[in-house]
């Protein structure tokens, strides 16, 4: 006899066959292997994506806020200026006020003017040296040296 294609079963539906005989329909696999692995990587690119885009979002608003912090400090350094110069003015016009001529006051601002910039030039300086890394470049040097000494031996 004769026995009809068969087309996929359905969940708990019952099929008949050629000879009358009733049957339950398989219930479903379970995912293989490679199903669940290719559902764990779908969901890592994805989650990849999301965090490259995550990342690249927070560049953009820090590179922002960089460019605003810059400006704004250039405004505040301008501010700064502007001040320091109308503190010399003022200073200028006192020594005025007690009887030194106006060439002398201007001289003397400008010399304590150019004392404070020279301290700050020699703090500056005696802080460089920091931008070298001196305890890990005397480290690197001591470990040079030691194997060399290991060589020699």
């Amino acid at each position: 006899m004769l026995k009809p294609v068969k087309t996929a079963p359905e969940e708990g539906v019952l099929h008949q066959t050629a000879e009358t005989e009733t049957v339950a329909a398989p219930p479903p696999t379970a995912p293989g292997v490679m199903d669940r692995v290719s559902m764990v990587w779908d969901d890592l690119s994805h989650l990849l994506q999301d965090q490259f885009k995550l990342v690249t979002l927070e560049t953009q608003r820090a590179a922002r806020s960089l460019v605003a912090m810059l400006i704004w400090g250039l405004v505040a350094g301008l501010l700064l200026v502007t001040a320091w110069m109308g503190i010399m003015a003022a200073i200028v016009l006192f020594l005025v006020d007690l009887g030194l001529a106006a060439s002398l006051s201007i001289l003397l601002v400008v010399v304590l003017t150019l004392v404070a910039a020279g301290i700050c030039a020699l703090i500056v300086r005696k802080k460089s040296q920091y931008l070298r890394y001196p305890a890990t470049m005397r480290s690197l040097r001591s470990r040079k040296q030691s194997s060399g000494q290991q060589e020699e031996s």
